[in-house]
Order: C-alpha cells, then sequence, then structure tokens
C-alpha cells in the first residue's frame, strides 16, 4: 500500500506533468488567427508578400521607364550631332552652328510685343545652342589654338564669349516685353556675327591650314564628342 507521502508525490508528479505539457502545448502551438495574421504581414524587405505584391510590377514599369528616357535622350543626341557631323570637319560643323544662331535671332527680331511666350522659347532655344557651340569652341578649338602659337586670336574670342552671356542674362532679366528688347537682340546679333565672322574668315582657315589630316581628323572627332554630350 502507498504512503501518504508517496501517493502526493505521484499526485504531485502527474500535475507537474499535465501543466508542463500544457505550457509546451502553448508554446509551440499557434492558434488559427495568429497564423491567419502572420500569413498577412510581408517582410519589409520582400516583394513577393501580400502587401508587397504590386511592388515588383511598379519597379519593372518605373525601370522601364528609366531606359526609355535614357534611350530617347541619347537617340535625340544622335539626331542632332549626326546631322551637324554631316556637315564636314570641325570648321564646317562650328559655320554651321553659327548659321543656326543667326537664323534664332532672325526669328526673334521678327516678333512684336504682344508675343511674349515666343520670344521666350527663342531665347531659350538660342541660349541652349550658343552653350553648346561656346562649350565646343572652349574646350577644344581654342586650347588647339593656343598649341598653335595662336593664343592671342584664342583669347581674344574666348573673351567675347563673356559679353555673349552678359547678353544672354541682360535679355533674361529684362524680360520679353521690355520696350527695348528688339534693340538688346539687335545690339546681341550683330555681336555673335562679328565674332563668327573673326573666326570664320581668319583664325579658324589660318589655323587649319597648317594642320596635318590626322590633325585635322582628331579636331573634328574632339568637337563633334564634346558636341554630343552638350546637345
Amino acid at each position: 500500500m502507498a504512503t501518504r507521502t508517496q501517493s502526493r508525490s505521484s499526485s504531485s508528479n502527474r500535475s507537474s506533468s499535465r501543466s508542463s505539457d500544457s505550457g509546451t502545448g502553448n508554446r509551440s502551438g499557434r492558434s488559427p488567427s495568429s497564423r491567419g495574421n502572420d500569413s498577412n504581414e510581408g517582410s519589409a524587405f520582400s516583394w513577393g508578400g501580400r502587401s508587397g505584391g504590386n511592388a515588383g510590377p511598379l519597379l519593372g514599369a518605373a525601370l522601364a521607364g528609366m531606359e526609355i528616357g535614357f534611350a530617347a535622350n541619347y537617340g535625340r543626341k544622335f539626331l542632332m550631332q549626326g546631322l551637324e557631323s554631316s556637315a564636314g570637319d570641325w570648321d564646317d560643323i562650328l559655320a554651321a552652328e553659327h548659321e543656326m544662331a543667326l537664323g534664332i535671332f532672325d526669328k526673334m527680331l521678327a516678333t512684336d510685343e504682344t508675343q511674349t511666350w515666343k520670344r521666350s522659347m527663342l531665347l531659350m532655344k538660342l541660349t541652349h545652342a550658343l552653350d553648346k557651340h561656346a562649350h565646343q569652341e572652349e574646350m577644344v578649338v581654342y586650347p588647339a589654338l593656343r598649341e598653335a602659337n595662336q593664343a592671342v586670336e584664342a583669347d581674344q574670342l574666348e573673351g567675347e564669349h563673356g559679353y555673349i552671356k552678359t547678353y544672354i542674362y541682360e535679355l533674361k532679366n529684362m524680360g520679353p516685353s521690355a520696350p527695348n528688347w528688339l534693340e538688346k537682340v539687335r545690339e546681341f546679333r550683330a555681336l555673335v556675327s562679328k565674332h563668327a565672322h573673326m573666326e570664320e574668315e581668319q583664325v579658324f582657315p589660318a589655323f587649319k591650314q597648317n594642320l596635318s589630316e590626322e590633325q585635322n581628323a582628331k579636331v573634328t572627332r574632339l568637337v563633334n564628342a564634346d558636341g554630343f554630350w552638350m546637345a
């Protein structure tokens, strides 16, 4: 026959066993609602969960849009610089840009005070054209002139670029409706025309006649490359 102590010990052991089983069950078991909540919670870094299920397609669409934008921009650059490079050597390319800029001036001079939007758009177009043109000359042609002992001419021409930028600054600040806008444009055009004439008729021919075919091709290649990135 079991003693009281043995009976209490046995009863206590059975009770402890049940408590242990119950505790283990609570720790290892998941309620249906808990499992349901876990299945609805996606990782913050997961693209495939329910909460992030639309992120993948959205990211793909964004990347595709960026690729299209880059492709369109490079296509525009290739088109613009390709048309210019078809003009011939570096001096022909720059002369064609002179002519294009002077054509924009003529369109500006054909406007009146009621065409403020058109004036603003033409000034924007002129600014881009002259910025691109000046960068090609300042980064390629004028340094080459200095190497060829034509530093005086290079410095004079580059100095005139500063006055060209001053005219752009003044036109932007005075506004397209200013009463003296056409007068300022006319003065500006005269400066650019004089600058272009000096390059095309004096400086560039004297420089080019002393270039070898290889040197001439290199200057042309560099002008085209710079123009591509500035287009």
